[in-house]
């Protein structure tokens, strides 16, 4: 078998109003973990499948199981093109005070 790895993005902008939409923004959520997608960011996760027939059948899954409201892109890249991501981070907040003034002298 030839195995041609992809990788399938998903990207989500659900709306959160009404106890329904919370719901179905849950359950959307819940199904992602269930069907092995990994939190990028807080609405993108992505899933690494083998082969094209393996990335249709996800993605059926995907389309069979979209909220009522609220947008959902699916996006499928090669894994190659996907090992190029580049993370970007800013500076990092520094949440420890450096100071003498917590010093306990046992």
């Amino acid at each position: 078998m030839n195995y041609r790895f992809m990788r399938l993005i998903v990207f989500f902008d659900l709306p959160m109003q009404t106890d329904k939409d919370r719901r179905e923004y849950a359950r959307f959520h819940k199904f992602l973990l269930k069907e092995g997608f990994i939190m990028m960011q807080k609405s993108v996760y992505t899933k690494l499948v083998i082969n094209n027939v393996t990335s249709l059948f996800v993605r059926q899954k995907v389309k069979e199981n979209l909220p009522q409201d609220g947008l959902i892109e699916l996006l499928e890249v090669t894994e190659n093109q996907f090992s190029r991501i580049e993370y970007l981070v800013g500076k990092g907040q520094q949440t420890t005070v450096e100071s003498t003034d917590r010093i306990i002298e046992i």
